[in-house]
């Protein structure tokens, strides 16, 4: 299977030290999966990568070969993928703005029926767990669930090193990843299996030509 790490923070300079928190946490989630799930392929999606523009346009706004391209090498990643990794730290008891301006850009097609994990961070006590509650609403309209177990790092910068290694407690963080990751591959190991057997986007047609083909009968 294929999983994309998406890492949601864009701050790239200092203050406060280090620069990245998040880059560890990811590491650490890449080393953890890597190690226990060698089989499946692994690519991380930082936001860095994406430039935002001067005026928002998603991907699906654009009409077909006219997209930017490195938005469409990025839509291939997602539909052809089985699970997502979403890493986010905590913006004023939210989620990072620049992580929901990357996966605003896609329908929820393209995510849809696949399982996805949420991780937090902070350098704080509690780990961006606030932001957690905001993302699972967030992922749930995606159609890319979380799975229950989640994952929250406080003091990220005591946690792991720069390379993503552990530096306290190196196996109760193995067990701690172990939750949400045993539980992600699960289900999407399942989604991929059934998906083969049933096609869910014959069953339940997507919102492809306006917004009131949400709306209850009147």
């Amino acid at each position: 299977m294929k999983l994309l790490v998406f890492l949601g923070t864009a701050r790239d300079s200092t203050p406060p030290k280090p620069a990245r928190l998040g880059e560890r946490v990811a590491k650490a989630c890449i080393h953890f999966l890597q190690d226990r799930f060698d089989e499946h392929e692994i690519e991380l999606v930082d936001v860095l990568d994406y430039p935002l523009e001067a005026v928002f346009k998603p991907h699906f706004a654009y009409a077909k070969s006219k997209a930017p391209p490195i938005l469409s090498q990025l839509a291939d990643k997602i539909q052809s993928s089985d699970g997502y990794i979403m890493i986010s730290p905590e913006y004023n008891h939210s989620m990072s703005p620049a992580l929901a301006n990357l996966l605003n850009h896609f329908g929820s097609t393209l995510f849809s029926y696949k399982p996805s994990a949420i991780v937090t961070y902070s350098a704080g006590q509690w780990g961006g767990m606030r932001a957690a509650i905001g993302m699972r609403t967030f992922l749930s309209e995606l159609g890319c669930i979380p799975v229950s177990a989640m994952i929250h790092v406080p003091k990220a910068q005591q946690a792991f090193s720069d390379q993503g290694v552990a530096l306290t407690e190196e196996n109760a963080w193995l067990d701690y990843f172990s939750r949400s990751f045993n539980q992600l591959i699960w289900w999407a190991q399942a989604a991929k299996e059934h998906k083969a057997v049933v096609d869910p986007h014959s069953i339940l047609k997507g919102f492809n030509n306006h917004p009131a083909q949400r709306n209850a009968p009147q």
